[in-house]
């Protein structure tokens, strides 16, 4: 096989779920049609055509693909079902619309040289379309339409593919190439997961899923929900009630061991699970490391812990390259301010092969989610993705 990739072979993977036979029902006149996905309804612009199959489900509905007969492109289409009965799930849906359409704006307004002697690409998934609801009135489902990867991380780290060291460098490289172009935006993804890297067969590598995402500047940004447990940075997990850029390099290191070893590095069962497996690794902070913690609270009970000494990284990683180990170190700090930033670690050693800051673009501008009054209700956040829809959707001129 042909190498890719900054010498990383191609991925033998298929299109994920074989092609099925899926009849559909035309509804409202031939301009839409509905498919049974295992029990799931499925109602489409008619312009998306079989063959139709289930290539995912997460918590928010199934993912089907599909193609694109105007244009012939095999596309992914994200279901959200009832995506407005409570207003932080259609907040969610909302986000991801307006940061999406944003990166897909603005995400090569830079020139630079050509990565790996390709043409600058999307650095995060793109949407391709916001189907159109039927009724403007009465729709509760939204249907996204993605490009279609092939896979994601999560899915090919629990395969038999093989992986070199070159294809760790290159997933790596990717990975903090996006998270670049994301922070520069004053946006933090808070969800940085193998399952929300999605993969193709040439070892391209896009960031999915900013439903989690907020901007630096949000104020209660900090109290919800963030990023599964075990790639959790150590202030989520104490409950720091202020945090920065530095959560998503924790889950870049995480993500980083997980590539070598093809396990999660830090599996915690509970929140004291997961600080354990983490002391036990980079060893238990000293005091110059909680500075980080307003809390005294949070102090001692850090301090009343058990105590680990930091592990030698290199026996505790013995296939890992020596570069990859200096920088998952650097990632894996407990101070969040004494950890590895972005722009530093795409100036590591370790990817000195790929490293091209002139094809590292930043965002032109920074994203705001003004859209996100307190006041903002299910229905104002339904008109406003009913008119994201139009933009793709227009009416006709007559």
């Amino acid at each position: 096989m042909e190498g890719d990739g900054g010498g990383a072979g191609c991925l033998g993977l298929g299109q994920g779920g074989e092609a099925q036979i899926i009849k559909g029902t035309h509804t409202h006149g031939g301009r839409y049609v509905q498919y049974n996905i295992y029990g799931n309804l499925f109602e489409v612009s008619a312009k998306y055509v079989p063959p139709i199959r289930p290539v995912g489900r997460g918590a928010c509905g199934i993912i089907c693909a599909a193609v694109n007969a105007q244009t012939r492109e095999e596309v992914a289409i994200k279901k959200i079902g009832n995506a407005f009965d409570n207003q932080i799930d259609a907040k969610r849906t909302l986000r991801e619309i307006k940061l999406l359409r944003h990166m897909n704006h603005e995400n090569f307004a830079a020139k630079g040289k050509p990565v790996l002697g390709r043409s600058p690409k999307f650095l995060v998934i793109s949407i391709k379309d916001i189907i159109r609801p039927p009724r403007r009135e009465n729709f509760n489902d939204v249907y996204i339409v993605y490009e279609l990867m092939d896979t994601d991380l999560h899915h090919l780290l629990r395969s038999n593919q093989p992986l070199t060291d070159d294809h760790c460098q290159y997933f790596v490289y990717q990975l903090l190439r996006g998270l670049k172009y994301v922070h520069s935006a004053n946006v933090l993804h808070r969800d940085l997961r193998p399952s929300n890297l999605l993969l193709n067969a040439k070892c391209d590598l896009k960031i999915g899923d900013f439903g989690l995402a907020r901007t630096t500047t949000e104020n209660d940004f900090m109290m919800e929900y963030v990023v599964t447990r075990w790639y959790r940075a150590p202030e989520l997990l104490l409950n720091c009630c202020e945090y920065t850029q530095a959560i998503d390099m924790w889950s870049v290191g995480c993500i980083l061991g997980e590539i070598v070893t093809r396990e999660p590095l830090f599996p915690g069962k509970d929140y004291v699970d997961q600080l354990r497996l983490i002391t036990e690794l980079v060893g238990s902070p000293d005091d110059t490391s909680l500075g980080f913690l307003r809390s005294d609270h949070a102090r001692r009970y850090v301090r009343s812990l058990p105590q680990f000494p930091k592990q030698q990284f290199r026996a505790r990683f013995p296939t890992m390259s020596s570069g990859a180990v200096d920088l998952l170190e650097r990632m894996l700090v407990f101070d969040p301010s004494k950890r590895i930033t972005v722009d530093e670690a795409l100036c590591h050693p370790y990817l000195a092969s790929l490293h091209e800051i002139n094809d590292e673009p930043v965002c032109p501008a920074p994203f705001s989610f003004d859209f996100e009054q307190p006041s903002l209700t299910e229905e104002d956040i339904k008109e406003i993705i009913w008119k994201e829809s139009l933009k793709f959707n227009p009416d006709p001129i007559h």
